[in-house]
């Protein structure tokens, strides 16, 4: 089953992923609601750099390189750790999933 944004039930895949990427911030709360996540001002900071990352590069980062980009983008966090804290299950699968993106694809560190 899907979520249920205005009336209009979106079609994830079996993991829970959106099949189409819907960028709205209606969904967000929606999604995070699903995955038990209480949307802080950290989390809308994760979700607009994994929409920016998707529409520059067709696709979000792995873990690596998000945790990369933020230090270089945001000094002064531990961006493993904070990540990790906003996004328990596999950070940049979770926030990606959250942002309402669709399932990302690549393998560790490629």
């Amino acid at each position: 089953m899907g979520y249920v944004l205005n009336g209009e039930e979106l079609e994830v895949d079996d993991d829970g992923f959106l099949l189409e990427a819907n960028f709205s911030d209606e969904i967000v709360p929606v999604i995070a609601e699903a995955e038990g996540i209480t949307l802080t001002d950290e989390h809308w900071q994760i979700i607009n750099y994994m929409r920016r990352k998707y529409q520059e590069d067709g696709h979000t980062p792995n873990f690596r390189n998000m945790v990369a980009e933020l230090d270089e983008e945001i000094e002064g966090m531990d961006w493993k750790k904070k990540l990790y804290e906003l996004f328990p299950l596999q950070p940049n699968r979770q926030a990606a999933k959250v942002a309402g993106l669709t399932k990302p694809f690549g393998k560790g560190g490629y």
